[in-house]
């Protein structure tokens, strides 16, 4: 696979050291002089250009490219870089690194990202994974379809501790993809039993309740308080004690 990366910042290099290990041929294509550190990265092509002038693009054959990242610090040439790939040369799929949180909804398929990769949305998901048990953490957006990555760790006290996993009604667009019991990730069957403190990943659907999912995990109907006795024979509540005289 050929691809071309947009930033030779630390996050770059850190890319193309990753892909070079997998044997993809990397392109870093950077218009800061002092980012060239040609040497920490040897194996790649360099290419001092500026990644948002369509000559730049065409010197590094962007064309011929598989996927080209965007990793620059500046969301704004992260954009440009992501649109130019897509509409001038038509590249498969393009990665757009997010810097600020608050830009994410740009960053989509109407300015060319396929996907795109917020590191401070990803950290706080690994700090509330890393904390949470019982709250649904979205881990990971896909952009072009909506659909999400959630986790939970299922509390002692979740209505599905000891449950099949086939006898479950999960809502529509959910789906069990993983359960993590200690360090042993697996894909669930039907007849596997879900334990107190397994970590569920769930890919859902953009159109899924999160509140009912995470009522059907956690919260326990048994726990709700129900009807006097009065009131379930009567068919109404059951009636006020008479005032003392």
């Amino acid at each position: 696979m050929r691809v071309v990366i947009a930033g030779a910042g630390s996050v770059g290099r850190s890319i193309a050291r990753e892909l070079l290990a997998h044997d993809h041929e990397v392109v870093i294509v950077d218009k800061q002089p002092a980012a060239m550190r040609v040497a920490q990265v040897a194996e790649a092509e360099w290419i001092l250009a500026d990644a948002c002038e369509l000559s730049s693009l065409g010197d590094a054959h962007v064309d011929d490219c598989d996927v080209i990242v965007a990793a620059t610090g500046d969301d704004k040439v992260n954009l440009v870089v992501s649109l130019l790939a897509k509409t001038e040369f038509g590249v498969p799929r393009t990665v757009a690194r997010v810097n600020n949180p608050a830009n994410e909804w740009m960053f989509d398929e109407s300015w060319g990202v396929d996907v795109a990769v917020s590191t401070p949305r990803i950290m706080t998901a690994m700090v509330e994974e890393a904390v949470a048990v019982g709250d649904l953490v979205r881990i990971f957006t896909f952009h072009q379809s909506g659909a999400d990555i959630l986790e939970l760790t299922l509390p002692p006290g979740s209505p599905l501790v000891g449950s099949r996993v086939g006898s479950v009604e999960w809502p529509l667009d959910t789906v069990l993809a993983a359960i993590v019991r200690g360090a042993l990730p697996f894909a669930p069957s039907a007849d596997d039993t879900l334990e107190a403190g397994d970590e569920l990943l769930i890919v859902a659907g953009r159109e899924v309740d999160e509140e009912a999912l995470q009522t059907l995990l956690v919260d326990d109907p048994a726990e709700a308080p129900g009807p006097g006795a009065a009131e379930v024979l009567s068919g109404g509540p059951a009636p006020s004690p008479p005032d003392e005289a």
